[in-house]
């Protein structure tokens, strides 16, 4: 055994598990456990990635200039208060570790996303979990846990893994219950998918206040998971402290590259949606026909309701024996449900068949 001792908190994180890809002794038919994006990354994007070999003994541009002025065109924002990271992931622990520390609270909602008190724990800081109703989160009990010790409340919308979203109105009424002293991080990874019109992924609300900011992701409707690549928009006074805090080149050059030319084809971008608003709707029908229980979602995954813990693995299973590869989600207090990312036309479709054939049989 090692004399040396950890921060407190860190040896009460349980780590965190990606989605399988792999099926011990089969090819998989499809991943469908990680929300990647379906159509998988834009050929210009694949281009300029490409391009970028022949620089890759040259350090990447530390600011990233050229992607956050691209991410400021594409979504009218303001370069300057844009904050690159790799992936959405780092941009949030960067946030937590400048913003809590022991004895502090990390808050978020029932089953937001792992890595929200995951981060928290890393810090030696306590994350504190208020309950949904009905798969969704619930603004009266997350302002209900805020105490004098809560310094983050971190809001998956849309969520993951559930698919729900609160409205706008609702996401202002839970900021307008916070002290302006506690900063609100609204994680919109997938935003890009939602077309409600009551929905707003958080820029508006980080224009009119100075403890908000949003974060996003090219790993889901871009499709450069492999790349790990994320960006923040927030207030002049947190881009300058994640400036400070984050490390001088932090997110490498053809990650900067394929994340420019992915914003520019824009046809790719709407194919991915086009895809997702088909067979999203599509999938939760043929399911609740054969009895299953996906939850309205509006991300490019559904969580299905088996019923028990058991079905739901024996569901897994089946889906497995056939190549097609789910997310089991009991780390996050479900183990009745799977998680399933909405794929192409033909991975669809083979889930539904698989499921079938699995109600049939059981």
């Amino acid at each position: 055994m090692t004399a040396l001792t950890p921060r407190p908190g860190i040896m009460k994180i349980a780590p965190y598990v990606p989605g399988k890809d792999s099926v011990d002794g089969k090819e998989p038919i499809a991943k469908l456990s990680s929300n990647e994006g379906a159509l998988g990354p834009s050929p210009k994007a694949m281009a300029a990635y490409a391009k970028a070999a022949a620089d890759l003994h040259r350090y990447p541009d530390g600011g990233a200039e050229k992607l956050r002025h691209a991410i400021g065109r594409h979504f009218g924002l303001d370069p300057a208060r844009i904050v690159c990271g790799a992936g959405s992931d780092e941009i949030l622990n960067l946030l937590v570790r400048a913003y809590c520390g022991p004895g502090d609270e990390l808050l978020y909602s029932q089953f937001g996303f792992l890595m929200y008190p995951i981060n928290a724990l890393g810090v030696g800081a306590t994350p504190v979990a208020a309950p949904e109703k009905d798969y969704r989160t619930d603004v009266d009990a997350m302002l209900a846990r805020v105490t004098p010790r809560t310094r983050i409340v971190c809001l998956a919308n849309p969520n993951n893994p559930t698919g729900s979203y609160i409205t706008k109105d609702d996401v202002r009424r839970l900021h307008a219950g916070l002290p302006k002293e506690v900063l609100l991080v609204i994680d919109a990874a997938y935003a890009e998918y939602v077309s409600r019109n009551d929905y707003e992924s958080g820029v508006e609300l980080v224009d009119q206040a100075e403890n908000v900011v949003m974060t996003r992701t090219f790993s889901k409707i871009f499709g450069l998971g492999g790349l790990r690549l994320g960006w923040m928009y927030g207030p002049a006074g947190i881009v300058d402290v994640m400036s400070r805090l984050r490390q001088p080149f932090n997110v490498n050059a053809a990650a900067q590259a394929a994340g420019v030319a992915a914003l520019a084809d824009i046809a790719h971008t709407d194919a991915s949606r086009t895809n997702n608003d088909i067979w999203l709707p599509w999938l939760s029908a043929e399911l609740t026909k054969l009895g299953f229980t996906p939850r309205p979602s509006v991300g490019n995954f559904v969580l299905v309701g088996f019923g028990s813990k058991e079905r739901a693995q024996a569901a897994n299973d089946w889906l497995m024996k056939d190549g097609l590869i789910p997310r089991m989600v009991a780390g996050y207090g479900m183990p009745d449900h799977l998680r399933i990312t909405i794929g192409t036309e033909t991975e669809v479709r083979a889930v539904a068949q698989s499921l079938k054939a699995f109600a049939a049989a059981r």
